[in-house]
């Protein structure tokens, strides 16, 4: 138990390792996959994919359809709120010096998604599509600035096009033969290729339990997850607010 709490305590902790970084972004590739399947079944929206929701707009601001343009517009700003909203969150949390500055807003996506998946079902509001795209797209915006802090910028969760693109750039680098004399071999980065295929595995299988998940359960299916977030993420808040309640003790005393 006691190896467990400190397992928590690190895996969304302030003190960062590459092995924490990369368990921590495994978990977030697997609920991105499950949001953004959820959200497309639901609503036929890719929630995290900014890229087609622009190209969208785009396309629609040409050929008419007003609905999708609107709905495009919608998740690309709540996309871009929800990273607003991480670095606000991060920030309060780092000037402060807190162990949850990261865990906070896992803990918040968390909830978001537990709420979600708890409420929607029961939504009868006609435009109800609309705030499924504006929580979704902003728990995604929120999540991929998250491990992008976490990591330096050097891991995304949602962004499987450059995630493939480094995939492809490894094997090239794996494959290729120097016959040139002198110059030194072109190595490939093994941990980074294992790491990026991972990530893109786990994006595609949570797609895969998202889309069956929501056939079978509805937004239900979501529940489960955001429980397991909300547990990874819990430990470094509780153990502020435990230093919070003993400074104060001792202040009072």
């Amino acid at each position: 138990m006691q190896r467990l709490r400190a397992y928590l305590l690190t895996v969304a902790g302030p003190v960062r390792s590459p092995h924490h970084n990369v368990q921590l972004a495994a978990l977030l590739a697997l609920n991105a996959g499950v949001l953004n399947s959820v959200g497309f079944v639901a609503v036929s929206v890719y929630t995290s994919h900014m890229t087609g929701l622009t190209a969208s707009v785009a396309d629609h601001l040409v050929l008419g359809g007003a609905a999708i343009v609107l709905t495009g517009l919608l998740g690309i700003a709540t996309f871009l709120a929800g990273a607003a909203a991480c670095a606000v969150l991060f920030n309060w949390g780092r000037r402060r010096s807190l162990r949850g500055r990261y865990a906070n807003v896992l803990v918040l996506e968390a909830l978001l998604i537990l709420l979600f998946g708890l409420l929607a079902e029961a939504l009868s509001w006609r435009h109800r599509d609309l705030l499924f795209v504006g929580v979704l797209c902003f728990t995604m915006g929120m999540q991929n600035a998250i491990i992008t802090k976490i990591s330096s910028a050097q891991i995304r969760t949602t962004h499987v096009t450059g995630m493939v693109t480094d995939i492809g750039i490894e094997i090239g680098k794996l494959v290729y033969v120097s016959r040139t004399p002198g110059l030194p071999p072109v190595v490939p980065d093994r941990h980074k290729l294992a790491m990026l295929t991972l990530l893109v595995a786990l994006f595609f299988g949570g797609g895969v339990i998202g889309a069956l998940g929501y056939v079978e359960f509805g937004f239900a299916t979501l529940v489960p997850l955001a429980l397991v977030l909300l547990a990874v993420a819990a430990a470094p808040l509780a153990a502020d607010v435990r230093h919070r309640f003993r400074a104060g003790a001792r202040q009072a005393g």
